[in-house]
């Protein structure tokens, strides 16, 4: 297959380099080229006439359940929904069965990523099988291919452990994620406030995700070391970070498309698909997911794509398992918010390409001439209804099946070679 092209009639946008223009996008080989006259006089030509030309999409929080359970979603089946979706990328955490805490594992996920439809770099854990007692070897893993650490699924309790990761991860040049939660409060199964009473659920506080969230930013600013908060929830969590990147504090920080779209309403019913960790917030809280989105505080929009099958979630809401499915519906969720004005198209990409590649360290976010060709190619208008036999996932476990949206990626480019296309 071709992985020499040229790209034109597209508007290209690229954040990195201030670029936002109707023009041509050139690839030899698989990698960027500046001019025509380096490309042959027979190279093919992809017509992106209403099409968004942009960096490729990179996810850097999702859970592809291989090594344990792959019966949920294994890294083939995860990397080709991720295509689907435009990304080209993704990052792959740890809490996986065994946990992926040691130099092996990570070869093996990486091994197995060989194959896959888009780029796969494997997260690995904090501590020896995530449980908070001992520091995993981050060295061998980042030797082994690993690209940031974390206990995802889990937070780090132990205050000192945490103080030690960051200085030792800082050392092999590893991001270190957060899951911010402060387990003895969060022993609920939903958003506590009105709704989990009139439900009869047991909440969750807000206070149990930001109370973490200080702690990170405090050992970040005692060691001078940088962390990265997942899947941010709530307003109090934002007025923390935004506080503790106006005084120099290096913290960034994600959120997830299901944050800026629902609220804990859309549990009525005790729909499972609606159960995650952390729970859906109030309007409230939604509304300022929205605008750190666009004030900067927010870094990168992640999916948190949480694969499980029926035997997990077709049970009573309280045994439910947390997380939903989101590689395929991540980029229509946010190009509702381009719609909305919340965002412009730029800001968009840098926050799905450009900063989650900048903050793992990834190659691709850019269209620099001389860079790979990881592209997405997105048509802003094209409508669909989300159904079930449309889902490229092994799983179906998500809230937005039904709904109709607009916008989605039409070609997924990795190195150049198509990995993805419904470019009509």
């Amino acid at each position: 297959m071709s992985t020499t092209w040229r790209i034109v009639n597209g508007r290209i946008i690229d954040p990195v380099n201030g670029v936002d223009r109707i023009g041509e996008l050139l690839i030899r080989d698989g990698a960027l080229v500046e001019s025509a006259a380096d490309l042959p006089a027979d190279t093919p030509v992809i017509d992106a006439g209403g099409c968004w030309v942009v960096p490729g999409l990179i996810d850097m929080h999702v859970h592809l359940r291989e090594p344990g359970e792959e019966y949920k979603e294994d890294i083939l089946t995860g990397a080709q929904a991720a295509a689907s979706g435009g990304f080209t990328a993704v990052a792959c955490m740890p809490n996986t069965k065994p946990v992926n805490d040691n130099a092996a594992i990570t070869a093996m996920i990486r091994a197995q990523a060989a194959e896959a439809a888009v780029r796969v770099y494997p997260v690995g854990a904090i501590s020896l099988g995530s449980s908070g007692q001992q520091l995993a070897e981050l060295g061998e893993m980042q030797a082994a291919g690993a690209v940031a650490v974390s206990d995802d699924g889990h937070p780090v309790r132990d205050s000192q452990l945490m103080r030690r990761a960051l200085e030792y991860a800082s050392n092999f040049k590893l991001p270190v994620i957060s899951h911010s939660e402060e387990a003895s409060l969060s022993t609920g199964v939903m958003n506590e406030g009105p709704v989990a009473t009139r439900l009869g659920l047991k909440g969750i506080p807000t206070a149990a995700e930001s109370i973490m969230v200080y702690r990170e930013i405090a050992l970040a600013e005692i060691t001078g070391t940088p962390v990265h908060i997942a899947h941010v929830s709530t307003a109090m969590s934002l007025d923390l970070i935004r506080a503790a990147k106006a005084r120099g504090v290096r913290v960034s920080a994600e959120t997830a498309p299901h944050y800026f779209t629902l609220t804990d309403e859309a549990v009525e019913g005790y729909d499972t698909n609606t159960k995650m960790n952390p729970p859906l917030r109030s309007a409230a809280d939604r509304e300022a997911i929205r605008t750190a989105l666009g004030d900067g505080t927010l870094d990168v929009i992640a999916t948190d794509h949480a694969p499980h099958s029926i035997l997990e979630k077709e049970v009573e809401f309280d045994h439910a398992a947390n997380g939903i499915i989101g590689l395929e519906t991540s980029l229509p969720l946010g190009l509702a918010l381009v719609r909305e004005k919340v965002l412009d198209p730029s800001r968009l990409i840098a926050l799905m390409s450009a900063n989650p590649a900048r903050i793992l360290g990834l190659p691709g976010g850019a269209l620099t001439p001389g860079m790979v060709a990881d592209i997405t190619l997105i048509d802003p208008e094209c409508t669909f209804t989300y159904s079930a036999d449309q889902v490229v996932s092994k799983s179906r476990n998500t809230p937005f099946l039904g709904w109709k949206l607009q916008g989605r990626a039409v070609m997924t480019m990795v190195s150049g070679d198509i990995r993805y296309n419904i470019l009509s």
